[in-house]
């Protein structure tokens, strides 16, 4: 008997080819028939559903979040799950939470809190700490039900600690038998089940007091020593966070070494800093390369601007660096607002330049023109500079500071300007459309479960279609089946889950039914969800009619089911 049949739907599998109308049937968890539309038999089915011209996709496979402290206290690992998402990988850019010697864990936590902006209250509240091992972390997700399926990586910055001690957390050099120690936990985990390695090597990643990840200036001796641990097990991506100024010169021959030595995707997060504009096409040249060499080297790109949504909940905006905003920073919001309306604050804030004002006109300032209003009906990701914070102020003939100061404090202090960062040295997405066609860079940098408080990527899944297949207007769209592409069977054969990310007969029933037309965003907005009563940025979607994991259905007409069939992701799967 087949449990259920999808007719007439305009199916995208994942593999790149052509949109076709078509019927699915699913039995258990695997995909068992793609016919013809109107075809597939549902005389024996135990559901039937009529797509009527609905978009049928792979469900989508986000290799790049981190949600490593969040697995244990949220089943449905949102805002993933609101997109459409139906794996994910967390673990990355080195920082997680295993293994851990029982005195590390609030210096891992206050790490996890400097580089990724998730609240410190929440994950203390939050983590259950049933581990000190690696393989006894895997145990402890294992038991947790969840709405998706986990994968995740072993992070240097734990194993550091956890093998050298404080040694280890100052980035002292390791010694050989530090290595050799590290790189037989490298090992135990993968055999457990994770599915790589990461590390950081730039100086933007820092613990809550300012200490740089541990690794960060780890010699190539020591990164080759654990890409030992991976050659000798067969599977682990490699992956990091790199300081984009270093990596064609400093980085990329110890790169390219471990991916010779192992055999496995070394894949670096790239990035446009505005300090280096053109690097990325550099290091698009270097993969060229290595691809006519057959040396397993990646580059893990973004959908979008990586960009601050700045809020006066959030943990930057442009007032923090105001002495007249300082003094009443410790309000609560209420009562923040109200000294902010007083008409000699709000002249101090508009026309007064700080004495020490450095910072101030650095990152305010000289940055007006860079940063955008965000509406209260829609965000721009791609916003021209006609629509910047300085433009409006001078298209209204008002301080810019002003206009900045009466967004800040709109919508009883909720609302946001957008401040895109990186990627968009050239006004627009026009280098993430060209990163975006290349055969040796993946989707990632979602960010999911991070930056709290100042970055809202975690629905780049959805963004990658409204924007890229259907709305942008500031140049040219990108075909529907390839974007799909990109985030179903590309970036899960990045890490050898060869069971899912394509919709054909024998593979996971993973799967995404769509109203293209239809589907759009809520504006992004902060809760306070989190454990502790932490805050978070959130942006749910709307258009997701199903979403089924393991041909189980988690999503209906965007509302969960409440069913939870997502299970622990233990090392490569076959087809």
């Amino acid at each position: 008997m087949t449990d259920l049949v999808i007719r007439n739907a305009r199916l995208v599998d994942g593999s790149g080819a052509d949109a076709r109308m078509a019927d699915i049937s699913v039995t258990g968890d695997r995909i068992t028939g793609v016919h013809e539309a109107g075809t597939a038999s549902t005389s024996n089915a135990g559901r039937t559903i009529e797509a009527d011209g609905l978009l049928l996709t792979p469900g989508w496979v986000d290799v790049h979040t981190h949600y490593d402290a969040q697995v244990s206290w949220d089943p449905w690992l949102t805002p993933s799950s609101w997109h459409g998402v139906t794996s994910i990988v967390m673990g990355n850019c080195g920082v997680g939470f295993a293994p851990a010697q029982t005195d590390r864990h609030e210096w891992l936590i206050e790490l996890m809190e400097g580089v990724e902006d998730i609240p410190g209250s929440a994950m203390t509240e939050g983590i259950s700490w049933e581990w000190s091992t690696f393989p006894e972390y895997l145990d402890a997700i294992e038991r947790r039900p969840h709405a998706i399926d986990v994968g995740t990586q072993i992070a240097h910055g734990a194993l550091r600690a956890y093998v050298m001690g404080e040694r280890g957390a100052a980035n002292e050099p390791a010694t050989a038998t530090d290595i050799t120690n590290m790189a037989a936990l490298v090992e135990e985990a993968l055999r457990a089940g994770a599915l790589g390695f990461s590390t950081s090597r730039t100086p933007l990643h820092r613990s809550k007091s300012g200490e740089l990840v541990p690794g960060t200036t780890a010699h190539a001796g020591e990164l080759l020593g654990i890409g030992e641990a991976i050659r000798r097990v067969g599977h682990g991506v490699f992956q990091f966070a790199p300081e984009h100024a270093r990596l064609p010169v400093d980085e990329w021959p110890w790169m390219r070494q471990l991916a010779e030595l192992t055999g496995q995707p070394v894949c670096v997060n790239l990035n446009q800093p505005d300090s280096a504009p053109e690097v990325w096409r550099e290091v698009l040249g270097m993969l060229d390369t290595a691809a006519a060499d057959n040396v397993p080297l990646y580059a893990q790109i973004a959908g979008r601007s990586i960009g601050i949504l700045y809020c006066l909940h959030g943990s930057v905006h442009p007032l923090l660096f105001h002495p007249a905003y300082a003094e009443i920073a410790h309000l609560p919001m209420p009562e923040r607002l109200v000294a902010l309306s007083e008409p000699g604050r709000r002249h101090r804030i508009i026309n007064e330049v700080p004495d020490d004002h450095g910072l101030f006109r650095s990152a305010v300032l000289n940055k007006l023109d860079r940063i955008y209003p965000v509406d209260g009906a829609n965000i721009d990701y791609e916003p021209d500079a006609n629509a910047s914070v300085l433009a409006h102020a001078q298209a209204r003939g008002v301080p810019a500071m002003q206009l900045l100061l009466d967004q800040l404090t709109s919508l009883g202090g909720n609302g946001m300007i957008y401040a895109p960062f990186f990627n968009y040295s050239y006004g627009d997405l026009s280098m993430t459309y060209e990163a975006t066609q290349h055969h040796r860079t993946r989707m990632g940098l979602s960010d999911a479960g991070a930056h709290c408080g100042a970055i809202c990527d975690g629905g780049t899944p959805t963004f990658m279609l409204t924007h890229w297949t259907r709305d942008r207007t500031r140049g040219p769209l990108l075909r529907l089946e390839h974007v799909v592409h990109r985030q179903t069977q590309q970036t899960a054969q990045l890490y050898g889950l060869h069971d899912r990310g394509l919709v054909a007969p024998g593979m996971r029933a993973d799967l995404n039914l769509i109203d293209y037309n239809a589907l759009a965003f809520d504006m992004p907005s902060m809760a306070f969800d989190l454990p502790a009563q932490g805050r978070r940025l959130v942006q749910k979607a709307r258009g997701y009619r199903a979403t089924f994991v393991a041909g189980v259905q988690t999503v209906d007409s965007d509302q969960f089911t409440g069913a939870l069939p997502g299970q622990l992701i233990r090392g490569p799967q076959r087809a």
